[in-house]
């Protein structure tokens, strides 16, 4: 029997690849490795010229040139939209007459939900995969490279490459079986559970909420979800990340995972919050409103997607990252992680130094965090 034969290439784009071998790369839990979600990226010019996220997909392909591995990768000359700051480090780095810029970004764009970095069935080639995006940064001058927001079962493949491990926190909400949500609200302290209840009163009081999945989303859903994004980015990040197209195309493609909640006053909407639908998770992403009107954000963000979790049989809900007002909301705080692996010796030296003292402040926050969810204290 003649020995297969493997070729790692860099790619122009997940687009431009066939979407039936990209997506039986995965188990097809995650929606934002998916081919429809990286492609509409891609096809909306959300990613590409002009915005600093220069798509470079690496793929592994057998001698016949079918897929056999793949890196979601992006070449970056700026650090925004990752979720993972590193900004002191291109500052430092700089400093001392380095170039931190361009690097390579193995991640899902604008995403900070954590995800499988590494698609393959076969976990031989995972190795050849982390080597490849090594030495595509050694020829093309790339400082390094940085998997954000990693499987929790993909984080050992990093550190046996020797990759820099790097923690973080965020709040996720966990489905403990519940009935319903006052089912989870009796697993909360008595003063919570009556907060949380007010808080919803007052959030729904004078508006219709409306959960709209699939065919559902209509176009003027997403001309009036389009507005509360720009809101939204425009006060958090200067300009906002995607285009008006993407939401056309995410629709198109992909219209059966997401869920979009929607907030109207006398059918006119108000206000929006957009999640995606995994296998096992509910992920939140974007949220807007042209109105103010208090509880409203967490109405639609946080409980509207406790109710759909429960509702779909979902184990957790990821809202996002940061958050500290989330803890009161039920959503507790569980540990991400990245790796990273930088080229230059000396300066990778330094960044672990900083990572080891790091690790050890987030361990202390996540262990004190954990002691402040507004579950009742049992025993």
């Amino acid at each position: 029997m003649s020995e297969v034969r493997y070729t790692a290439n860099v790619q122009p784009g997940v687009a431009e690849l066939s979407a039936a071998e990209w997506d039986a790369l995965t188990d097809g839990a995650n929606p934002f490795i998916s081919h429809a979600f990286l492609g509409a990226l891609e096809d909306s010019q959300s990613v590409g010229d002009g915005t600093g996220w220069t798509p470079a997909p690496i793929t592994i392909q057998d001698s016949e040139g079918h897929l056999a591995a793949a890196l979601p990768a992006y070449v970056k000359t700026h650090s925004q939209g990752e979720y993972v700051f590193d900004h002191s480090w291109a500052d430092a780095w700089e400093r001392a007459g380095g170039d931190y810029y361009p690097k390579l970004q193995i991640a899902v764009p604008f995403t900070p939900a954590t995800g499988p970095r590494l698609l393959t069935r076969r976990p031989e080639l995972i190795p050849a995969l982390l080597r490849s995006a090594e030495q595509m940064c050694l020829d093309a001058g790339l400082s390094g490279a940085h998997a954000t927001f990693i499987a929790p079962d993909q984080v050992a493949a990093f550190e046996a490459a020797g990759w820099l491990i790097r923690h973080d926190i965020q709040f996720h909400w966990t489905n403990a079986g519940y009935a319903g949500f006052d089912d989870f609200l009796g697993a909360l302290s008595s003063d919570k559970r009556k907060n949380l209840r007010k808080e919803r009163r007052a959030a729904q009081e004078g508006v219709t909420i409306r959960a709209l999945t699939g065919e559902a989303i209509r176009p003027e859903h997403w001309d009036a979800f389009w507005r509360f994004y720009q809101h939204t980015g425009s006060r958090k990040w200067g300009t906002p990340y995607l285009t008006r197209a993407a939401f056309d195309l995410l629709g198109e493609r992909m219209a059966d995972k997401i869920l979009l909640v929607l907030a109207f006053v006398e059918d006119h909407p108000v206000a929006g919050a957009l999640n995606f639908i995994g296998r096992d998770c509910l992920y939140g992403r974007y949220w807007g409103a042209t109105i103010d009107k208090p509880f409203l954000h967490f109405e639609l963000c946080y409980y509207q997607a406790i109710d759909a979790a429960i509702a779909l049989g979902l184990s957790r809900v990821e809202a996002g990252a940061q958050g500290g007002h989330k803890l009161a909301r039920g959503y507790a705080p569980v540990r991400t992680t990245s790796a990273h692996y930088i080229a230059h010796a000396g300066f990778r030296n330094a960044v672990a130094d900083f990572l080891r003292r790091e690790r050890e402040g987030i361990a202390q926050d996540q262990n004190f965090l954990a002691t402040r969810t507004p579950f009742r204290r049992l025993g």
